[in-house]
C-alpha cells in the first residue's frame, strides 16, 4: 500500500470511475472494460472497505461536447468530502478536455481526496504530483486532438478517392473490389425506380408517399445489427421517400461529407449536434459518373429543384410550388418593383376572387403595401400564352396521357408480382424446413407449422390481389383514340372545363414558365406582366386594369332633380348623404350639406319632410336586414331575386321596402335558404327573424350602410 493513503482516506472509500468512448468500444473491446472494473481489487487490496463503481458513461465521450452524468456524480460525491481516493485506468478515462481535468483535480486537493492509476498514487495537494497530474491532463488532451485530425486526414484522403465505405441506401451494395453496385435484387430495383418515376410524373414527395399507400405497396429499407446488413420490406413512410429523392448516390455520384456538427454553448457548456445538412458546394467529397445510377445527374438536380419548391416555408424571394387553390400563379408571381414574391389574396364572393399582392416591406411599421392587380383577368392571359405555346403539342400530350395512366396500372401489378414471387419463396422455405424437423418435437414442429401457414396465407392474400388488378386492367373502359385526338386540339376548352385540377394546371405552368413579373403603368393605367420562360425566352403583356370607383356619367342628375323627386321624402341630412352617393355638385363644386340642401329646397319650393304626414310604412334596408335578423347583402340577394319587394325612386336613391312584404310566405322560404346555406347561423336566424329582434346583425356578415358616413366627406380608396 501506497504511504500517501492514509486513515483518513481509507474512512472515506474509494470510487472507481470506468467509461468508453463510443458503443463500438463498449461491444468489441471487452478487455478495457475488465481492466477498469479490475481497479476494484485494487482499491481493496489497498485498503478501502467501500469501493464504489461509476460505470454510466460507457459509451460516452470524455472530449466535453457530450453531457456525462457519471462524471458529474464523481465530481459531486469529490465536493461532499465523501471519497478518499479516485481510481481510473488512465487520465484519458477521466477526461479528455483540461477544463473537465483540472476541475476535477481541484476539488481533489480541496477535500484531500486521492488520484490512482496503475502507475501511481498522486496528492493533488503536492506540487509535485499536481504538476504530473497536470501534464497526463494536457497529453491526453493533446493525444485526442492528434489521433482525431490524423484519422480525418485519413478518412477524407480515403473518401477523395472513392473508397471509403460507408452504409448505402436500399438499391446499393458494396462489392469485393469496394465499388458501389446496384443491388441485385430486382425487386429492390424496380421498387427505386418506381419511387423516382412517380416523382416525376406527382412532382411532390408527398404525393408519391400518398400513391404508394394507396396502392398498397412495400418499400425496401436497410436494417443493419453490428456488421450484418439486410433489406427488410415495410409500408411506405414519407421520411423514406424522401430519402431516397434526397441521396445523390441514386444518381450514380459518389457524395460524402453532405451533413456537418455543430457546437454551441447551452448553460456555460459546449453541446454538439450532428446531422445538419450543407449545401452541394459545401460537400467533402462529390465524384461524379462514379457508378452505374438509377438517374442522371440532371434528373437529380431539377428533383432537388422541385423538392426545395414544395417547401413553402423559406425566403419569401424563392419561387414556390403550386398547391392547388384558384389562383394559377401562386408562388411564381414577382413584384416588379421591389423584386419580392407576391403574395396571394383570396376573397369570398368577390371580382375578382383573388388577387396578386406585394405587401412591401411588412417587417417594419408603416412601410406600407407596394402594389396589387386582381388576379382573374392575368390568370387568363398567362393561360392564353401558355396554350398558344403548347398547341402544337397537345396531340402528343393527350396520348402520352393515356399511356402513362396505362403503365401506372402495369407497374403497380409488376410490383406486386414480384412481392408475389418473394412470398412463395418464403412459403418453399417455411414447407422444407417443416419437412426436416422431428416429429417428435412437437413444440418446434408447431411454431414451424403455424410460420408455414403464415406464409402460404400471404402468397393466397397476394395472389387475390393480382386478380383484382387484372379484372380492373380488363374491365377499364377503352379510350376512343380519335376521340382523344379531337379532345387534344381543342385545349382551350379542356383547359376550362369545369373538372380541370387546378394543382394540374399549377404544374403545367410551372413545367414553362420560370416567374412572371409584374409591374404597373400607372400613366396608361394598365398591369404589364413580363412572362420569364424557362427555355430564356420572354413575353410581355399588357392588361387594362379596372378603374374602381368609378361613377357613369349617365347617372348623375341634377341636383334640382334630386330634389323635385325625393324632396318631402327623407329628412334633409339624408337627402344629403343620397346627392352626394349620386356625385351631385353644388354649383361652386362643393359636396352636400344639410344647410345647402333646406337653402336649395326652400328656393325651389319643396315642403320640408314631415314625419307625421300620412304616408305607405316603408323600412329602408338596414332596417330590414335588422328586423329580418340577416346581413345587409342578404337583403339585397332577396331584392334582385324578386323575392322581397322594393323600390327606388331614382337610382342610387334609398330603397322602401313595405314593412307588410316582411310577413310574406316568399321572404320566409328565402331567410330560410339563407340559413341553409350557413349552418352555423341557421338557428340564430330563424329565431331572430321570428322573434322580430332589433339589433341583431350575424357574425361574419359585415353591415353595410345605405349611405356614406358622413355627407360632406367620402372615404378615401386605398
Amino acid at each position: 500500500m501506497s504511504p500517501k493513503i492514509g486513515a483518513e482516506h481509507l474512512a472515506r472509500g474509494a470510487i472507481v470511475y470506468v467509461r468508453q468512448s463510443t458503443m463500438t468500444q463498449v461491444l468489441g473491446n471487452l478487455e478495457s472494460q475488465k481492466r477498469q472494473y479490475g481497479l476494484v481489487e485494487a482499491a481493496k487490496a489497498a485498503g478501502f472497505n467501500s469501493v464504489t463503481v461509476i460505470d454510466e458513461d460507457l459509451g460516452r465521450s470524455g472530449s466535453g461536447l457530450s453531457a456525462r452524468p457519471g462524471f458529474q456524480r464523481l465530481v459531486a460525491d469529490v465536493c461532499a468530502g465523501a471519497v478518499g481516493a479516485v481510481y481510473c485506468i488512465e487520465a484519458s478515462r477521466l477526461a479528455r478536455n483540461g477544463r473537465d481535468w483540472h476541475h476535477l483535480i481541484d476539488l481533489c486537493a480541496l477535500t484531500g481526496a486521492l488520484v490512482v492509476d496503475p502507475d501511481g498514487v498522486y496528492d493533488p495537494r503536492l506540487m509535485n504530483d499536481r504538476l504530473l497530474l497536470g501534464l497526463k491532463g494536457t497529453m491526453s488532451e493533446y493525444e485526442l486532438s492528434l489521433l482525431r485530425q490524423r484519422g480525418l486526414a485519413a478518412r477524407d484522403a480515403k473518401a477523395g478517392r472513392g473508397a471509403l465505405r460507408f452504409q448505402l441506401p436500399p438499391g446499393y451494395c458494396w462489392s469485393e473490389d469496394d465499388r458501389i453496385e446496384i443491388d441485385p435484387d430486382e425487386r429492390v430495383q424496380a421498387a427505386i425506380r418506381l419511387v423516382f418515376e412517380k416523382f416525376r410524373e406527382l412532382g411532390s414527395a408527398r404525393q408519391v408517399f400518398l400513391w404508394a399507400r394507396m396502392a398498397e405497396l412495400q418499400l425496401p429499407v436497410v436494417r443493419r445489427n453490428g456488421a450484418v446488413r439486410r433489406i427488410e420490406w415495410r409500408a411506405p413512410a414519407y421520411h423514406s421517400v424522401v430519402q431516397v429523392l434526397h441521396n445523390p448516390i441514386y444518381a450514380g455520384a459518389y457524395a460524402f461529407g453532405r451533413t456537418e456538427g455543430r457546437t454551441r454553448l447551452v448553460d456555460g457548456r459546449a453541446v454538439k449536434t450532428s446531422g445538419h445538412h450543407r449545401a452541394i458546394a459545401d460537400w467533402n467529397v462529390l465524384i461524379r459518373d462514379n457508378h452505374e445510377g438509377y438517374i442522371d445527374w440532371a434528373r437529380f438536380e431539377a428533383n432537388q429543384g422541385m423538392l426545395a419548391e414544395n417547401a413553402h416555408m423559406k425566403r419569401r424571394t424563392m419561387r414556390k410550388a403550386g398547391r392547388g387553390g384558384r389562383a394559377l400563379l401562386t408562388g411564381m408571381v414577382r413584384c416588379g418593383r421591389c423584386g419580392r414574391m407576391m403574395r396571394v389574396f383570396y376573397k369570398a364572393e368577390a371580382r375578382p376572387p383573388h388577387r396578386y399582392q406585394c405587401r412591401g416591406d411588412d417587417g417594419h411599421v408603416g412601410a406600407g403595401l407596394c402594389i396589387g392587380v386582381g388576379g382573374v383577368g392575368i390568370d387568363k392571359a398567362i393561360a392564353a400564352q401558355l396554350l398558344e405555346a403548347v398547341s402544337e403539342r397537345a396531340v402528343d400530350a393527350a396520348i402520352l396521357a393515356v399511356e402513362q395512366g396505362a403503365r401506372a396500372a402495369e407497374e403497380v401489378r409488376r410490383a406486386v408480382e414480384r412481392e408475389l414471387e418473394e412470398a412463395r419463396y418464403a412459403a418453399g422455405l417455411a414447407e422444407r424446413r417443416y419437412e426436416h424437423v422431428d416429429p417428435e418435437k412437437r413444440h418446434v414442429a408447431r411454431a414451424l407449422e403455424e410460420r408455414w401457414n403464415a406464409a402460404l396465407e400471404r402468397v393466397v392474400a397476394l395472389e387475390a390481389r393480382i386478380a383484382r388488378l387484372d379484372t380492373e386492367i380488363v374491365t377499364r373502359p377503352r379510350v376512343d383514340r380519335d376521340a382523344l385526338l379531337q379532345l387534344a386540339q381543342d385545349l382551350p376548352r379542356v383547359w376550362e372545363a369545369a373538372g380541370a385540377d387546378a394543382r394540374a394546371k399549377q404544374r403545367l405552368v410551372r413545367l414553362l414558365i420560370e416567374e412572371v413579373v409584374i409591374d404597373l403603368d400607372d400613366a396608361a393605367h394598365e398591369a404589364v406582366a413580363a412572362i420569364h420562360w424557362i427555355g430564356g425566352r420572354h413575353t410581355e403583356i399588357r392588361l387594362a386594369r379596372r378603374r374602381a370607383g368609378g361613377y357613369p356619367t349617365d347617372r348623375r342628375p341634377s341636383p334640382v332633380e334630386v330634389l323635385r323627386t325625393l324632396g318631402g321624402q327623407w329628412p334633409d341630412r339624408d337627402l344629403a348623404v343620397t346627392m352626394n352617393r349620386m356625385r351631385c355638385k353644388t354649383e361652386d363644386g362643393e359636396t352636400w350639406t344639410t344647410v345647402r340642401v333646406a337653402q336649395l329646397r326652400e328656393r325651389l319650393g319643396v315642403p320640408p319632410f314631415d314625419p307625421d304626414a300620412v304616408r305607405p310604412k316603408t323600412l329602408t334596408v338596414d332596417a330590414t336586414a335588422r328586423r329580418l335578423g340577416v346581413c345587409i347583402t342578404s337583403v339585397y340577394k332577396l331584392i334582385r331575386s324578386g323575392t322581397l319587394p322594393a323600390k327606388q325612386l331614382m337610382h342610387s336613391a334609398p330603397w322602401q321596402i313595405p314593412e307588410e312584404a316582411l310577413e310574406s310566405e316568399a321572404v320566409r322560404i328565402g331567410l330560410q335558404d339563407i340559413a341553409a346555406r350557413k349552418p352555423r347561423l341557421a338557428l340564430a336566424a330563424v329565431e331572430k327573424s321570428s322573434l322580430r329582434l332589433p339589433g341583431f346583425q350575424p357574425r361574419g356578415c359585415t353591415m353595410k350602410r345605405d349611405r356614406p358616413v358622413s355627407s360632406g366627406t367620402r372615404r378615401p380608396r386605398r
